[in-house]
């Protein structure tokens, strides 16, 4: 009669386990990208502020092959904070305008950097930026809108001077709707 006992504490167990695996997964979302550059199902993760919030699950392709669709699963206390303008883009090594950033890619490999968004409306389905946002919601600063007859020498991240002081940065560029 001892031999019964054996099989069911291993299925009281085996029950607790399972138990606690699903009480503890957090929340699955999708996240839209146009390249897979960088990231790798199991092994690239997903951070705010340098610390893991989750873990991409799978890679693969949208229906008509034009886009990346990423799946991952985060930690559990991440559910309040996925909102409709919460942001998300891959960190890898990018030269532009005189300045290297994400460099410890190079050993760690890429991950999905992420940026909270304010608004009160819930999402799971989001579409990744190409380039990392020049100002996260966790920076003081503003964006303005500068409009020139030309371009120049600008490009993306050269500085922005006020009475000899760098100030900022420029984001982006791109040209008005009238072609001018």
């Amino acid at each position: 009669q001892l031999v019964w006992v054996i099989p069911i504490v291993a299925a009281l167990v085996g029950g607790w386990l399972a138990v606690k695996t699903i009480l503890e997964q957090g929340p699955t979302i999708t996240i839209s990208f146009k390249t897979g550059e960088g990231l790798e199902a199991g092994k690239t993760k997903i951070k705010y502020k340098d610390v893991e919030i989750g873990t991409v699950t799978s890679v693969s392709l949208t229906k008509d092959v034009s886009r990346v669709i990423v799946t991952a699963e985060l930690v559990k206390h991440t559910e309040p904070y996925l909102v409709e303008d919460m942001q998300f883009w891959v960190v890898r090594p990018r030269i532009s305008g005189g300045s290297v950033s994400g460099l410890g890619t190079l050993l760690g490999g890429s991950y999905i950097g992420t940026d909270l968004g304010k608004s009160k409306n819930k999402r799971r389905d989001f579409i990744g930026l190409e380039e990392p946002p020049v100002i996260t919601t966790d920076l003081p600063g503003r964006q303005f809108i500068l409009r020139s007859d030309t371009l120049g020498s600008l490009d993306i991240g050269v500085p922005v001077f006020f009475r000899r002081f760098q100030v900022g940065q420029v984001a982006a560029y791109e040209l008005d709707k009238d072609g001018k």
